[in-house]
Parts: C-alpha cells; sequence; structure tokens
C-alpha cells in the first residue's frame, strides 16, 4: 500500500512500474480518468464508489476543467491515516489534500460517524485540488475552505448558523479574524468552517447567473481579491463584508435565537417538569393532612357544643326543681 501511494504521486511512472507482491495481495489499485484510487481489499468497495463519483462529477464551480492527476489513498484506520498524513495533522481531520503533490488521503469504512459522508468528503477535497490548479496560492485560508465547502454542497454549515449560540451573541468577524479562526480548536475551526462557507455562498450568490466565474478570473488577472470584487460584484471588499456580515444576520440571527430560546424551554421542560409535578404531590399530601385536621377540629367543637347544650339544659331542671319545692315549704 505504501509503495502505491507513494508511487501513484505520478500516473505515467507507476504505470511503468510492477507494485510489490504484498501491494498486490493485500491491495487495489483503481484507475479511470485522471483519478487514481489506491485502498485495502476490504475498502474495495468504497474505493469504487468514490472513484466513480469523482469521474461523473469533475467540474467545480466558476473553474475551468481540472486536469491534474489525482491519487486518492483510502487510509484502512485512523492510525494509517496518521502516518500517511503526517504528525501536525488536526485531530479533528478525516480527510486531507495536497494541491502540490495531486493527493489525497481520506479515512476508510471503519471510520466513525463524525468522519462525514465520504462522497461528500471526497467532492470538498477535489476542490480545494482543483482551486490550486488553476489559482494557485491567490486564495486565502477561508476562500479555499469556503470554496470546498460550497462545491461538495456541505448543506451541514448552514445548519450550524441555524443553531448557533453564536449567531446570537458573537459580533460576526471580519475576513482578516475569519482567516485566524482556522488555527484555534475544534470548536473554533469548526464555527470558522461555517462561517467560510457562508461567505463564499454570499458571493457566488451575488453572481448570479455566472456565479463565482467572474470572480475568480478577475482574481487570477489582476492577483487582488479587493480588485476582483470590485470588478465583479461593483463594492469594495469593505463592502462586500457589511453585505456579508447584514445578510447572516438578518437570514439566521432570529431563527438561531428562536431554536436556541426553544432548546432551553425543552431543557428547562424536561427538568422542571418533573419537580413541578413532585411538589403538586406533595402539596396535595399537605392539604389533606391540613382538611383531615380541619375535619378533626370541627368535629371536636361540635362534640364540644353539644356537650355544652347538653350541660345547659340540665340547669334550668334542677332551678325548676328548687323553685317547687320552695313554694310548696310556704
Amino acid at each position: 500500500m505504501l509503495a502505491l501511494i507513494t508511487g501513484a504521486v505520478h500516473h505515467a511512472a507507476v504505470a511503468q512500474a510492477p507494485p510489490s507482491p504484498r501491494a498486490a495481495s493485500t491491495g487495489v489499485r483503481l484507475d479511470s480518468g485522471r483519478f487514481t484510487v489506491v485502498a485495502e481489499r476490504q475498502d474495495e468497495r468504497m474505493a469504487r464508489a468514490l472513484l466513480a463519483a469523482a469521474v461523473k462529477q469533475d467540474s467545480f464551480p466558476g473553474l475551468a476543467r481540472p486536469r491534474q492527476h489525482v491519487l486518492i489513498a483510502i487510509a484502512p484506520d485512523a492510525q494509517r491515516l496518521r502516518s500517511w498524513v503526517g504528525p501536525y495533522a488536526p485531530e479533528w481531520g478525516a480527510a486531507f489534500a495536497f494541491p502540490d503533490q495531486g493527493k489525497i488521503v481520506m479515512q476508510g469504512g471503519r471510520a466513525n460517524s463524525e468522519a462525514g459522508d465520504p462522497l461528500v468528503v471526497l467532492r470538498h477535497e477535489l476542490a480545494h485540488l482543483a482551486l490550486h490548479e488553476q489559482m494557485g496560492a491567490l486564495p486565502p485560508r477561508w476562500f479555499d475552505e469556503g470554496y470546498a465547502s460550497v462545491a461538495a454542497r456541505e448543506w451541514t454549515r448552514e445548519q450550524a448558523f441555524e443553531t448557533s449560540l453564536g449567531m446570537v451573541w458573537r459580533t460576526l468577524p471580519t475576513l482578516d479574524q475569519l482567516e485566524r479562526g482556522f488555527v484555534g480548536g475544534g470548536m473554533e475551526a469548526s464555527w470558522s468552517y461555517a462561517m467560510a462557507h457562508r461567505v463564499v455562498s454570499e458571493l457566488e450568490t451575488l453572481g448570479g447567473p455566472a456565479g463565482l466565474t467572474n470572480l475568480l478570473g478577475y482574481w487570477k488577472e489582476t492577483g487582488s481579491f479587493e480588485k476582483a470584487v470590485r470588478q465583479a460584484y461593483g463594492m469594495t471588499g469593505e463592502g462586500f463584508e457589511k453585505h456579508w456580515r447584514a445578510q447572516t444576520r438578518s437570514r439566521y440571527g432570529a431563527l438561531s435565537f428562536v431554536t436556541n430560546v426553544s432548546a432551553a424551554v425543552g431543557l428547562f421542560g424536561l427538568v422542571l417538569v418533573p419537580l413541578f409535578v413532585i411538589r403538586r404531590r406533595r402539596d396535595r399530601r399537605k392539604l389533606d393532612a391540613m382538611r383531615a385536621a380541619d375535619a378533626r377540629q370541627e368535629e371536636a367543637e361540635r362534640q364540644s357544643a353539644l356537650q355544652a347544650m347538653l350541660d345547659g339544659v340540665g340547669e334550668p331542671v334542677a332551678d325548676g326543681a328548687g323553685s317547687e319545692a320552695r313554694h310548696g315549704a310556704n
């Protein structure tokens, strides 16, 4: 596998060199169009599906059709992925593109659910290579990641805004601040990826039917994003930053607030409803005890009043008898 991955970077050279016996027995190599996929036998089905998807959808928004040969190496497990990529890859990464080498390394069938849909992941990485092939090192990190996300139609990036508390409390960053967000931890990087997707998505929308074609063409011609924005959209770079922040806040701010309030209400409901039920039961027991005590007290008072009446009735009879005795004596 390592022999295949190393050698297949240059397709012509690999075509002339026979695979090693170990690679032939434990791995599979597939070639179609400008793509070569290498994987172990356990991931052969996945490798064929990825190759078919790459060949079928081999164009990218605003770019000419790529011509660079691409090697796609499918790692059988996380340990092999790290050994192929190197020690400096972020822990949350599920796939990595190397534009200068025309190589993509991604996780195989043993990856967990956090790795995402392999077809979407591959499309994302291929977009990195296509953008680099035409634009070189011109695009900054935020555009590179945002473009790849938009090209792969990663709708989950948009959904991140719908539920993010950051849309309610945080100030949306400038593009320079966004660029620095990718070097943070997992949560900060995830927020930056979502915002980058939103920025490039807004650029594509502003382009109308042409999408990103004019922007990328002017950018490559002038070497300046600021000039490209002016020529493509008739606004300054600063004006675009204000535009995308306003559009994003307007589109997702209220939704995020409602979503989070609803979630908070639901959470409080889960916590408070049982407490409310317990409190009601306790109050009912207290009320029943108070009613029983009141009934006993009322009964005792009735008995006391009856006894007082009986005692009061006996005294007049005694007085009458005494009076008659006195009259008789007289």
